[in-house]
Order: structure tokens, then sequence, then C-alpha cells
């Protein structure tokens, strides 16, 4: 029998952390449930002490998730664990994850502490929250540049507080896999009552090796939690892939001495997800879940291919959730077929009205691409989400000419609380054109960031779905768009950025 590595995701507290990656309190919601169907052990909600809005987003998520333990990490003080334990404690199943910095560097130039009252607070920390809740994690912040000594007495100290979870988090991706996992070796063996916890790793991937690191952290070091992330997310470079990490020890079986609990068929789904809601679009070579991860171009490779799979492809399409997404729908569907569909796809609507609406623009779309595939659902959905949480603008018409040797113009038409506003302008492209006409009308002064396109399907007729990427006073928002024509998705997603700088119930975890 194998032992079991623990799955820890993170998308939604250091994932978030990702400049423009700031999640609504229903994004949240809809990426955990995906995460539940994917069979997540603990699903970290986020940092409920951030502000009002990310303790309501983890009180919510909390409340939603019936199969998963849901965390939230707090500092190493009564103040941030008090308000992670009421907003956890409806959980069927639930964490606190505290943490304090132990490198020698963070603890003077950042804490302003000795290492005497880094040490007491973790051991009050744990104490505190021991007392609340069962399940308690304690991470030293900037572990792998920590001095050994002082790292082993606190972690000594609070697992004497009842701690069940040491996390070792290599913070700044410093580390390389057989330090890394020699590292975690030498700590379990060096403190007390080691066995009586399940050790944990979390690595960023500054250097490229935060999968690598954790991979060594189990077969070295013997973690059986690993703390990662959907598509890397994360801020700098990233953090450990959760799909990299869940097919590595699937696919080399043979050699890893542990494996998890994930139904990996729900990998590309939740990849998807959270490209769509963070604005992060997965690049094509991404392994796992990106468009050419199981592509063949070379004639040797695709010969081979068809002759036997095994030759090129070590993992199969359909076991990470490629083949899920068939074309299944048309203008002749129905109603029914539209709705279970749906609820294949892992989209549950709250309401009737949701989903006649939802069903509508699907129809507007079947009109005018013959073949809906399952990302044209998603991309509807995350779309029609956004529409109807934020509307203080809305794209009543809009027409734009280009040509060679031309200078391109648009015309737009902007609903503004039922008030229709007018405006044209030129530009050196039709979707800079456009993005001036609005301006002109919304006069936002927003700095654009990003301008993203991606085809979410394959084809000519395909939508394309763009991300606008705004910010304004230090706050950055993505805007998504997704339509038949670019220029009018470009259109789409430059307003619901706008229309999300505009809200001010939005602020669940600013960032700037």
């Amino acid at each position: 029998m194998k032992d079991r590595v623990i799955i820890f995701d993170t998308t939604m507290r250091d994932g978030e952390q990702s400049p423009g990656a700031s999640m609504t309190r229903e994004e949240k919601i809809r990426i955990a449930r995906q995460l539940e169907r994917m069979r997540v052990d603990v699903i970290e909600a986020g940092f409920p002490a951030a502000s009002n809005g990310d303790f309501e987003a983890v009180r919510a998520v909390a409340n939603a998730i019936k199969d998963s333990t849901v965390a939230g990490l707090c500092r190493a003080n009564d103040r941030d664990i008090g308000r992670g334990i009421e907003a956890l404690k409806g959980a069927k199943s639930w964490r606190i994850h505290t943490f304090i910095a132990t490198s020698a560097l963070h603890m003077e130039m950042k804490l302003r502490m000795t290492p005497d009252q880094v040490l007491e607070d973790a051991r009050n920390a744990v104490r505190f929250a021991r007392k609340h809740c069962p399940d308690v994690e304690f991470s030293p912040e900037d572990a792998s540049r920590s001095e050994p000594d002082f790292l082993c007495r606190v972690l000594e100290a609070v697992i004497a507080e009842g701690a069940t979870t040491i996390n070792i988090p290599d913070t700044v991706g410093y580390a390389v896999p057989q330090q890394f996992g020699e590292f975690i070796r030498t700590l379990r063996e060096r403190v007390p009552n080691s066995d009586k916890v399940v050790w944990s790793v979390h690595c960023h991937n500054d250097l490229g090796m935060a999968v690598a690191n954790s991979l060594a952290a189990v077969v070295i070091g013997g973690a059986r939690q690993i703390e990662c992330t959907i598509n890397g997310l994360g801020e700098r470079a990233g953090n450990t892939a959760l799909e990299e990490i869940v097919m590595a020890l699937k696919t080399r079986g043979d050699f890893f001495p542990a494996e998890t609990r994930i139904d990996t068929t729900q990998i590309v789904s939740a990849s998807r997800l959270v490209s769509q809601i963070t604005g992060f679009v997965v690049q094509p070579n991404k392994a796992v879940v990106g468009a050419n991860a199981f592509a063949h171009a070379s004639g040797i490779h695709q010969d081979g291919v068809i002759k036997s799979r095994q030759t090129y492809e070590i993992m199969r399409a359909e076991d990470v959730g490629w083949t899920t997404n068939k074309i299944v729908l048309g203008k002749l569907s129905g109603r029914n077929a539209f709705k279970q569909r749906m609820k294949e796809i892992g989209i549950d609507l709250e309401s009737e009205e949701a989903y006649n609406q939802a069903f509508q623009r699907f129809k507007d779309l079947a009109d005018k691409k013959a073949e809906i595939f399952d990302e044209d659902l998603q991309a509807l959905m995350s779309e029609g989400r956004v529409s109807s949480l934020y509307e203080r603008w809305r794209l009543v018409h809009m027409s734009q000419a280009s040509g060679m040797g031309e200078r391109p113009h648009a015309s737009v038409v902007l609903s503004e609380a039922g008030k229709e506003h007018s405006a044209e302008a030129q530009g050196d492209g039709p979707v800079d054109a456009t993005f001036k006409a609005i301006e002109s009308v919304a006069k936002s002064g927003a700095e654009l960031l990003l301008y993203s396109v991606n085809a979410i399907t394959t084809g000519t007729e395909s939508q394309g779905e763009v991300t606008v990427r705004l910010q304004k006073a230090g706050r950055i928002v993505n805007g998504l768009g997704a339509d038949t024509d670019i220029v009018v998705a470009s259109a789409k997603a430059y307003l619901a950025a706008l229309n999300k700088l505009h809200d001010k119930t939005e602020r669940i975890n600013p960032q700037v």
C-alpha cells in the first residue's frame, strides 16, 4: 500500500496574490466547487483578516464545501486567528493555517523581532488556534533560508502546543531539489515528536524548480502534503503547479512512493476556470493543461503516435479531462440538453431564471457559430456572471472600420444607468479606436496593463476570449469578454474591467 500525499490547494489565497488575480466571493465559490469535484483534500480559501470582503468570501466557501477541508491563512496573532475561526467555523471540516517568518533576514528586516519573540509568538498562536480548532497547520515563513537549529526549536514548540501539520515553505524559490529533500528529512529526524504531525511543503517557482523541489521533499524528505495552485498561479514566478504534481505522481507511480486521491479528469476544467476568472492565459506548451500538451507536429512523432500512442505520449489526454470537451450542442439543441450539459461540466446556476438567461445567451451564440463546445459554455457563463454583477456601463451598439491606408475608426453607444452616450474615435487599430471611444465617454483615467486575446476553440468561427487588465489608484482589475467578433469581445472586456473599478462592493482583496 502506498502512502497518500495530501493535496493542499492555495489558488484562492497564494494564487490570488498575483497582480490582477484578485477574485470575487462568487468566483471563489465557483473555483472551490471545482476543486471539490476534483477531490482536493484541503482548499485554502483566503486570508480572512485581509479585508471584510475576503472574510466573507472565506466564510461563503466554508459554508458551501462539504467534501474537502477548508483552510484560512492567519498571521501568528490572536486577532488574525480569531477572524479565521469566525470565518471557518461553519465548515464541515476546517483548518487554521498560521505562520510567522523564521529566517534571520525576515526577523530582522521585516518583523523587527528577536528570535525569542518569534518563538513565543509561534507557540502562542498555535496554542490559541488549537483551543478552537482540532486541525492547525503551522508554517515558518522563509524556512528554506532559516538557521536550522532555531527552526528546529520553533517546530518542536508548535508541535508541543498541538500543531497537526508542519509546512516548510520555500518562500522565495531559493531551494534546489536534492538539498531541499535532505533539508526536510533532517528536520523530521531532529525535531522531537515529528511523527505526530503531517509534514508539508510549499514551494515557489522563482528558479523554475517548485515542482521538482516538492517531489524531492516527498521522495527524500518524507513529506506527505504538497501545497500547490492550479496552473502554477502565484505571485512572482508562481507556485508549484497542482496538475504537474498530481500527474507526476500518477504517471511515475513506479518511482514515487505515494499517490493522491485526485480525480484527474477534472484537471482541464479547473485549469480553464481559473484562467478565465483571473485572466492569466495558460501558455500553449504548459505541461498537462497547455493546448499543445498532447499535440504532435513532427512527422516522426505523428507516425509513432498513429502506430502506438505510447511511443510519444506518457499520459492519456483523456486522463486529465481533454476528451470531455467534445462538440455537444448547436442551435437546434433544447433547453433541457443545455441545462444537462451545464451540470455535467460543473456549472450550477442558482435559479430557473438564471438558466433562462443563460439559455438565451447560448441561443444568441448558436446563431453566430454552428457548433458549441464546452469551452464556449464556460466562457459564456463567465461573461454572463460578470455582466450580471457589474452594470454601470453596458455596450448597446458599436461599429468599426479599418483598411490598408486608412485610419481605423470606431463608434460606440454605451448605456450608463439607462442613459445612452455615443462617441467616436480614431486609433492605431480597430481595438485601439474602440477603447479610445469608450474612454471618451467613461473618462476613467485607468491605465491599460494587459490586453490579451485567446481563441476559445479551433476554427475561424471560434469565439475570441479577451482579457483586459486595468489599474487605477493602485487597484488592479481584470475584465473578460467573449464574442465571435474580436473587436466586440475587446469592448466587452474593457467595459467589464471599468465596471469592476467602479463597483465599491468588489474590494474583496484590493491589490496595490
